[in-house]
């Protein structure tokens, strides 16, 4: 049970791993993390702040990673150009276009007040 558990965990870390070393998209979400984590230390954001930049985060995290998945599933069932296929992958780049939205709009509507102080 435990070595299943850990296979799994494994398995998840690999994920990201891949998710970093293959997508450009990606690595600019570590370096947009890492910026707003080092801002929100900065400026001492309270635990609702916190919470809701993890949120955005995640977010946006989440969506990159579906919109990664989706196209290496798509690119390896069908290596050949189709119609359906881009709009499959037209879509999931939105979904993580919609995401990185609403986290620029928390992040201003978090980060704004400290700012102006």
């Amino acid at each position: 049970m435990v070595g299943k558990r850990v296979s799994s965990f494994r398995c998840a870390f690999q994920g990201v791993w891949i998710l970093l070393s293959t997508q450009v998209n990606a690595r600019i979400h570590l370096v947009a993390t890492a910026v707003v984590t080092a801002l929100g230390l900065i400026i001492g954001l309270n635990q609702t702040e916190w919470s809701l930049i993890v949120i955005a985060i995640s977010m946006v995290w989440v969506a990159e990673s579906l919109n990664s998945a989706l196209e290496f599933l798509a690119d390896h069932t069908a290596p050949e150009w189709h119609e359906s296929v881009k709009r499959a992958k037209d879509v999931a780049a939105g979904a993580v276009l919609l995401a990185a939205i609403g986290a620029v709009a928390i992040g201003l509507i978090v980060f704004l007040p400290h700012l102006q102080d």
